[in-house]
This record gives structure tokens, sequence and C-alpha cells, in this order.
């Protein structure tokens, strides 16, 4: 059987010290999964204009964040990249007409190697990272899951790499897991209620369909990723669901 791909809420680079919940779950899940071969993975954090494929042999660990706990910043993931890999996703987003461009530099960031550390906290699967070209919106990452969705089938771990809801300037940085803002938890529902019915077209446009949909995301990029998920897998489930902070929804999705 293919491999589901993965929506991640990755919350807070704290995630890495303080997992929380979340670590359990993510933990359990990669346990339950089969071992993949190498993980690909497109996270908010990593923002262009067009498409990009990371193809470093050591992609190195990016603490692409300011003003945490210096134990963060001791903290590596060193998993190696695939060069080959890459060289496939390019071909493959090509046959789907995206055009898309290596990038030997770029390090992973904290939307990558966070929840991977979690998952796979030996590094010893190989890595890639496609970037997000937040401006074009949802239907670009459909149409990149779709066309790396056969991947699934060769044994690569697809991911996105976001959150479910995301609105820094709101959270409560004092919250316990228990407080959930009800304008937070409307749109999350809305969200999982929409990927069960699996209507893209409604999905796509969440921004006028979805309740406080610009309060939770005030700009895109934390959500894009999990059109990549959803597109590139089947059948949606929820692994793990909660908030952090009052506001910052930690789910984790499977599309298998």
């Amino acid at each position: 059987m293919p491999l589901p791909s993965l929506f991640i809420s990755h919350g807070s680079p704290m995630l890495a010290l303080q997992p929380g919940a979340s670590g359990p779950a993510l933990a359990r899940l990669a346990a339950e999964l089969p071992r993949p071969r190498a993980i690909v993975v497109v996270s908010a954090h990593w923002e262009t204009s067009q498409l990009r494929v990371g193809n470093a042999a050591r992609p190195g660990t990016w603490h692409d964040f300011h003003g945490f706990p210096e134990d963060l910043y001791t903290l590596d993931y060193p998993a190696r990249g695939e060069p080959v890999l890459a060289s496939e996703v390019l071909e493959l987003l090509g046959h789907a007409d995206l055009d898309a461009t290596l990038d030997p530099n770029r390090p992973m960031d904290h939307g990558a190697w966070v929840p991977l550390r979690l998952m796979y906290p030996q590094a010893d699967i190989p890595v890639i990272q496609v970037s997000l070209p937040s401006q074009q919106g949802p239907a670009l990452q459909s149409r990149v899951g779709r066309a790396l969705s056969i991947l699934r089938e060769q044994n690569v771990l697809l991911i996105g790499s976001g959150s479910i809801t995301h609105n820094l300037t709101e959270l409560d940085w004092q919250a316990g897991p228990e407080r959930v803002e009800p304008w937070a938890q409307a749109f999350r529902d809305w969200m999982v209620s929409s990927l069960a019915d699996g209507d893209e077209k409604i999905l796509h446009d969440y921004r006028q369909q979805a309740p406080y949909a610009v309060r939770n995301h005030p700009s895109e990029e934390h959500l894009l990723p999990l059109f990549f998920a959803c597109a590139a897998g089947g059948r949606f489930k929820v692994e793990h669901s909660g908030f952090s902070l009052g506001a910052l929804g930690m789910d984790i999705y499977s599309f298998a």
C-alpha cells in the first residue's frame, strides 16, 4: 500500500523542546507507518515566488527564528538530502506543466526539522524540501500535490507542514491547552468538515466560505501546505487535534 500524505501543524519552534501532546502523536504516527525511504516536505517557512526543489546533499539545520531559549539553537537535525529524488521531483513537476528549479543551498527550516525530529529522531531518512509560492494560493499547492502523489507508491512520505490556525498576534502565551478561542475552533471545525466532504472547490475558496478565515490566517502561508497534502493523498483522517496558546491549532491529518 502507498504511504499516506500528512499535514502537520508544527506550532511554535518550542515544540522541539516542549512537545506537549503533539510530540507523542507524531511519534505514534511515525511508528505506525511503514518506514519511508525518503521524505518530501512543503513547509510554510520556505516562501518563494516560483517553485524550487532543494537538492543539497547535506541541507543543514536552520534556526530560522529569534528570541527563543538558547537550548533551542543547539538542536540539530543532520538528515542528509537526496539529490536524485530532488531531480525526480523536478521531473514530475515538469510533467504537470509546473516550472521549478533546483536549489543546492537551502537548509531545512524549522517547519521541516522540528516535526521530523519528533517523528524520526535518528535523522536517518533523507529529506528534501519543495518551496511554497505562497502568493499563488491553494490551487497551485493542489497541483503540486497531485503531481507528486505517485511518490507515495515509491515509499516516499509527503508532508505539508504549517498550521491549521495561525494568527500570532492573538495568541495568549499563558493559556493552557484547555483554553480555545471560539473563532479558532469554528474555523478548525469548518476545515475538518470540508476536508471530510472532499469538495476541493469549496476548500480553495476558504477565505470567503470559512468562518473567521482571515482572522485565523491573516496571511495564507501556514494553511497552504494543507492543500498540498490533501491533493497528494486520499481518504482524510484526523490523527491528532488540539490547540496551544489559546488559538494555535495543532491538528495532524493523514490522507491515505
